[in-house]
């Protein structure tokens, strides 16, 4: 299992952002959209049923389950 490295909200986010990538790469998801603001970011991790925003740390811990589970 990989070590991620985050120390605040934007490596958070930028953490996020490299798992998503590796979930799209991995035929994991189809897509993933990140709506950048002054401030924050949103997520959006398309579904068949609904695509609500998800926050930095709900994307990382999302998507960091789905990497892992694929890997096993």
């Amino acid at each position: 299992m990989k070590s991620y490295q985050f120390h605040d909200e934007d490596t958070l986010a930028e953490t996020a952002e490299e798992l998503g990538k590796k979930a799209v790469k991995l035929g994991l998801i189809p897509s993933l959209c990140v709506r950048i603001f002054s401030d924050s970011r949103q997520f959006y991790i398309p579904n068949e049923n609904e695509s609500e925003p998800l926050t930095a740390e709900q994307a990382y811990m999302r998507l960091k389950k789905m990497v892992e589970d694929s890997r096993q």
